[in-house]
């Protein structure tokens, strides 16, 4: 196989290229017309098409690399002059070529002879080890827990290495490599499709399950049966900050599954979800309570207790002459809740009033209501025309009206206008008589 034999190809002449293993691959002479490469390339690559010679694909991968580069003038000067070097740089030839070239052809196959040309093998991309999906878990607090904060334990149940065998699976703490796939898990499968086009795909090892490795029934480590991992129980020291955020996230980094000694932990992650809270809401960092009051409060004054989340009861407090309308809004500063990254500065607090007016006919005395009006700006007086007539307003039900049907429960009763043609369009106002 290409590559096996070290060095062996270099030259260091300037009469001829700085590296002829490619020339070597073809069986051409470095001086070979692009004809005399190309007829090469032809007959190598029908004797060991994978259709042909399934047991030389590897062989057939290395003849069409070669020919990728060889067959391009450009790549083919650069190679010349700088030898592989050109290609793992990934100059010349319309464009980069390198490390994507090399992937196109082999994958991420790095026991390829080729996988020395990039130092990394696999395209020359240095692939990050890989690790085990995180583990989730909710965590539910209430509004007085976050502004306080909270410390919670949290017992779970994840795979761990096998002490014993130390993740290997065997009683002597070897694993014993896949003929089949070589120890990587998976097999390269290279399918034609379409005229001097083929395609590469891996599989998972059916021998090994993709594990790279297989172990004896009687070498098998009496601990974890040969499954490498173990179930281990294990209690988290769960930190609620002050100030924490619904959805906001606590990770603890190599906390999570590990079942391969060949692939990273993974991470245990908490999820703060904060409960919905009977007097309070938030908004960032401001908090906001709603309170009912009196006509009389709105108008007199007022002085209502308001638990707080720490426990702390305020009395709000407010002078007469001082109104409070409906729907309006009052804050305290620095009463909110904490941030997350500085506890001691805090939002506000605010209040929304909402007022409630009397019922009619609130006072037995109709003489007293002029001991109210008194307090107020005088009644107005409407001058009455001659042609004035005085009308009573009814009360209007907002969803007996809604979606064009107002006036329809009056209509029911009301046949005889219909009948003379009088339909009704909104709703009626009542005349009061004389």
């Amino acid at each position: 196989m290409f590559f096996t034999g070290g060095l062996g190809g270099m030259s260091r002449s300037h009469d001829g290229p700085v590296d002829t293993r490619l020339y070597d691959v073809l069986k051409v002479k470095p001086d070979a017309s692009d004809d005399e490469i190309k007829k090469a390339y032809r007959k190598l690559a029908k004797e060991f098409h994978p259709d042909k010679n399934p047991n030389h694909g590897d062989q057939f991968k290395e003849i069409s690399f070669a020919y990728e580069i060889l067959s391009n003038p450009e790549r083919r000067r650069l190679y010349d002059m700088r030898g592989l070097d050109a290609i793992k740089e990934g100059g010349g030839g319309g464009g980069g070529f390198g490390a994507d070239l090399f992937s196109h052809i082999f994958g991420d196959d790095d026991d390829s002879p080729f996988s020395g040309i990039f130092g990394m093998g696999g395209g020359g991309r240095r692939r990050a080890r890989r690790k085990f999906q995180d583990t989730v878990y909710p965590l539910n607090v209430t509004l007085e827990e976050v502004y306080m904060g909270k410390t919670a334990k949290l017992r779970l149940s994840k795979k761990a290495l096998c002490n014993a065998c130390r993740g290997s699976g065997g009683k002597t703490g070897q694993s014993y490599e896949c003929r089949s796939c070589r120890g990587r898990g998976v097999k390269n499968l290279v399918q034609q499709i379409g005229p001097g086009m083929v395609q590469q795909m891996q599989v998972r090892c059916p021998d090994c399950r993709g594990e790279g490795s297989r172990i004896p029934d009687s070498d098998k480590c009496t601990s974890c049966k040969g499954e490498k991992c173990e179930e281990v129980k294990k209690i988290l020291e769960v930190h609620v900050e002050p100030g924490m955020r619904h959805n906001d996230k606590i990770t603890f980094a190599g906390e999570g599954d590990q079942s391969d000694p060949d692939v990273e932990p993974g991470d245990v992650v908490i999820v703060i979800q904060v409960k919905p809270h009977d007097v309070f809401e938030r908004e960032g960092d401001d908090l906001i309570a709603k309170k009912t009051i009196s006509l009389n409060e709105a108008l007199c004054g007022y002085e209502l207790p308001l638990q707080h989340l720490d426990g702390r009861t305020l009395v709000l407090k407010n002078k007469p002459g001082d109104i409070i309308t409906p729907d309006s809004v009052r804050g305290i500063v620095g009463e909110g809740m904490p941030q997350r990254r500085h506890h001691d500065i805090r939002g506000n607090l605010y209040v929304k009033f909402d007022v409630t007016f009397p019922s009619d006919h609130f006072l037995e005395d109709e003489k007293k209501y002029k001991v109210i009006e008194s307090a107020f700006t005088p009644v107005r007086k409407v001058a009455h025309p001659p042609n004035c007539e005085e009308v009573s307003l009814m009360e209007y039900d907002e969803k007996r009206y809604r979606g064009g049907r107002a006036g329809q429960a009056y209509d029911e009763d009301g046949s005889d206008d219909e009948m003379s043609g009088h339909a009704h369009h909104g709703p009626q106002v009542q005349c009061a008589q004389s």
